[in-house]
C-alpha cells in the first residue's frame, strides 16, 4: 500500500522512520497549500503533485552527494520555479512528545480571530490558537498534512531567562495527547537550544514551498 504524506508523519512521529537507504519517497501534497521536501535520515520525502518522472529526473541531473540532492539549492530552486512558489530557509525539524497535567507558565489565550498574530499564524496553519504570557506568544495550529506544530516568540526584554524553553514545554501540555512538531531555522543555535531543553527531539530537515 503506498503510504501518504500524513501517514510517513504519523510514524515518524512514533519513532518509525523510512529506512535509511539512500532513497527518495515521493508523495502527493496533502492540500494545496504546502508542497516541499522532508529530509530524514538517509531518505527524503518529497511532496508535490508535479510528475514523479520530472521529480526524478531533475534529481538525477544534479552534481552533488545523492544524499544532498532533495535539499541541494538546484533542486529546490527547480521546484519552486516548476510549481510558483518560494522556500525561505531549510528547517530543523523536531518533535516533542504530548505531556500530562498543565502548563509550566501562565497563559491567557487569545480569542480575538483578527490579532495580528492569528493572522499571521493563519497563513501557514489551520485552527490557530494562540497565548500570551509575560514577555511571550505561544502558537498551534495544523500545518503540513495536519500535523500539530508549535511557534513562539520572547520579546527582546526578557531573553536569556528560560521563557523560550517553557512556552515550547507547554506546548506539550496542550496538545491534547498529540505529538507537537516544531520547524527551527538551522542557525538558530538558541532556540534549538530552547526545544531540545523542553525535551524536543529533532527527526530531520525540511523546506517548505508556499505560493507566492
Amino acid at each position: 500500500m503506498t503510504q501518504s504524506l500524513r501517514d510517513i508523519l504519523e510514524a515518524a512521529a512514533r519513532g518509525v522512520f523510512p529506512a535509511a537507504d539512500g532513497g527518495t519517497t515521493v508523495v502527493r501534497q496533502h492540500g494545496d497549500r504546502d508542497a516541499g521536501v522532508i529530509a530524514f535520515t538517509a531518505h527524503s520525502v518529497v511532496f508535490t503533485d508535479e510528475e514523479e518522472g520530472w521529480v526524478r529526473e531533475t534529481l538525477g541531473a544534479l552534481r552533488c552527494d545523492p544524499l544532498a540532492a532533495t535539499l541541494n539549492f538546484g533542486f529546490l530552486a527547480a521546484l519552486a520555479a516548476r510549481t510558483g512558489r518560494a522556500t525561505d530557509t531549510i528547517d530543523v525539524l523536531l518533535t516533542g512528545a504530548p505531556l500530562p497535567g498543565r502548563p509550566g507558565v501562565a497563559l491567557t489565550e487569545v480569542p480575538d480571530p483578527a490579532h495580528p498574530r492569528v493572522v499571521s499564524a493563519g497563513r501557514r496553519r489551520d485552527g490557530v490558537r494562540v497565548w500570551t504570557a509575560d514577555g511571550g506568544v505561544l502558537v498551534l495550529g495544523r500545518g503540513v498534512a495536519g500535523r500539530l506544530e508549535v511557534a513562539v516568540e520572547v520579546a527582546e526584554g526578557v531573553r536569556h531567562r528560560g521563557l523560550g524553553r517553557r512556552l515550547v514545554a507547554a506546548a506539550r501540555h496542550l496538545a491534547g495527547g498529540e505529538t507537537v512538531w516544531a520547524q527551527v531555522a538551522a542557525g538558530n543555535a538558541r532556540s534549538l537550544r530552547a526545544f531540545q531543553a523542553a525535551g524536543y527531539r529533532p527527526v530531520g530537515a525540511e523546506a517548505l514551498l508556499l505560493r507566492h
